[in-house]
């Protein structure tokens, strides 16, 4: 077999992993972010400042935010169920030690901080989770598509080839669910009739960079026979193209649909979807095509799981963007995000009930298809990623509170309690004044350069692939091509939110 063949070999015919494990394995994203805030915290009680060098600010969120997430899809993997708790505890013992260190005189009794907690009000202009929910799973993204080339990257992480539940098959509707969360439908305050249709037309010409990269792509794999999974998207379908069509064809139904009510659309292209798959042959077609030999004759054929999987991708955006529309409610306070936390789980709870029926009764898991249960699957373990943000800012203002004066980027800051004349819309990204106050944060770097970010890393996968021979790397250099990869990545971004460029021209 070729060098290219044996690599499409190698991330071909895998059946994904538990939902237990996937579940366990999101906990360490958040985890990682609490472990950074509190050094940080801790820091500022010993010195009284916070940290403020640029060069050791890089090098502390890289080795906290990134590395172990790094570790942990390759040597680690075998014991991820460990994880966790390792971290969780090291956490707690950082916690401990500032409790016991805080400097308060005289000492709060620590019902009193609960309840002083409670009452606080939170900066309403921004929602930390939703920034850090995007950047993590873009790294995560960008760690993947290059470990999953390399031996130490569990098979049964990389994307499944029918039915199952691999960590990239989840990535994929992440991704797309992130998008949604700040589509210009879920940040305008007001849309009337006529502000509908510009805003269509100025989402249509805002795809072309999605339509470039994904022809760019195309292009350039085809041009240097680069090996790819056919089965994922098609033969010359990518997932730039899925973006720029779910992006054009969300903003058309919010046209037609009030976009408060775009929880029951995405509801129903999910469960029409579904029926349509069970009593036609439409999943035959998908996964034997027209012919039932796994024709690839005609672009349609060619290309058939990325255009019909378009259908569960654009239900899970709309999905989506009813969850940014709920986030943002102004919740200012600490007991109004307490409630949203509670919620949260409900809905959470509820939906992975209802994956269980939906794969006993209608169909597994399929990220080829974008079938009911993965809709289901991937809006149930986004919203878990996201609670688990959520209640990371939440114990980090808490701690914050046991330290006066200490501070942690991307992270809620306590104000005045708003009164109702200037009460203002939250909103899901931070804003300029928010970036100046937190040069040195890499969340913040990542965030100001997401699409660059993301390009850059599909570049440097090629390029690895390329120049390397991954199937049969040994650990130690596995680990050290990984680290480069993602610290390049990650100093790019850093120098360029150092300057405050924003590589955005559309």
């Amino acid at each position: 077999m070729s060098q290219k063949h044996l690599k499409e070999a190698f991330i071909s015919n895998l059946n994904g992993t538990s939902l237990l494990e996937i579940s366990l394995g999101m906990s360490l994203a958040p985890l990682c972010l609490l472990c950074r805030g509190l050094l940080l915290i801790l820091y500022y009680l010993h010195y009284g400042k916070p940290l403020r060098s640029r060069k050791y600010c890089l090098l502390l969120d890289f080795l906290v935010l990134v590395s172990p997430l790094l570790f942990s899809c390759t040597v680690l993997s075998p014991v991820i169920f460990f994880l966790p708790t390792v971290i969780a505890a090291f956490c707690a013992g950082i916690f401990s030690k500032i409790y016991s260190q805080r400097k308060h005189e005289p000492r709060v009794p620590l019902r009193q901080i609960v309840k002083d907690f409670q009452k606080m009000y939170l900066d309403s202009e921004y929602i930390p989770a939703v920034t850090v929910f995007r950047v993590y799973v873009n790294v995560l993204t960008s760690i993947s598509i290059l470990a999953v080339d390399f031996p130490q990257y569990p098979r049964r992480y990389a994307k499944a080839e029918t039915y199952g539940t691999g960590v990239m098959d989840l990535g994929v509707g992440a991704f797309i669910f992130g998008n949604a969360l700040v589509c210009p439908e879920v940040r305008q305050k007001t849309c009337v009739a006529q502000s509908k249709f510009s805003s269509l037309a100025r989402q249509f010409f805002s795809v072309w960079p999605l339509v470039f990269l994904g022809v760019g792509r195309l292009l350039s794999v085809k041009s240097l026979e680069y090996h790819e999974h056919t089965s994922e998207y098609g033969v010359h379908w990518n997932f730039f193209f899925t973006l720029a069509l779910v992006r054009l064809a969300a903003s058309l139904l919010l046209v037609i649909f009030p976009k408060t009510s775009s929880w029951i659309v995405a509801v129903n292209l999910a469960v029409l979807y579904q029926l349509i798959l069970n009593t036609t042959s439409l999943k035959t077609f998908i996964l034997h095509g027209s012919d039932g030999r796994d024709t690839r004759t005609g672009f349609l054929n060619a290309n058939r799981e990325g255009l019909l999987s378009l259908f569960g991708y654009l239900a899970i955006y709309m999905a989506s963007v009813q969850v940014g529309l709920w986030l943002l409610k102004c919740r200012s306070s600490v007991k109004g995000w307490m409630g949203a936390v509670c919620v949260l789980v409900l809905t959470v709870l509820l939906l992975f009930t209802f994956l269980h029926a939906s794969q006993a009764y209608a169909d597994p898991v399929s990220r080829r298809m974008a079938n009911l249960s993965y809709c289901v699957w991937v809006v149930a373990h986004c919203l878990t990623l996201l609670l688990w943000f959520v209640v990371t800012d939440l114990m980090l203002v808490f701690t914050k509170l046991l330290v006066k004066g200490s501070s942690v980027p991307c992270c809620w800051n306590a104000v005045e309690p708003p009164h109702a004349s200037t009460r203002r819309e939250g909103k899901a990204v931070p804003s300029r004044r928010e970036g100046k106050q937190l040069p040195v944060c890499l969340i913040s770097a990542i965030n100001q350069n997401q699409l660059l970010f993301f390009l850059l890393a599909n570049v440097m996968t090629g390029t690895v692939n390329i120049l390397i021979d991954t199937i049969h790397s040994k650990a130690a250099f596995t680990l050290c091509i990984l680290h480069l990869y993602m610290f390049f990545n990650c100093l790019i971004m850093h120098i360029l939110h150092a300057k405050n460029i924003v590589l955005k021209f559309w």
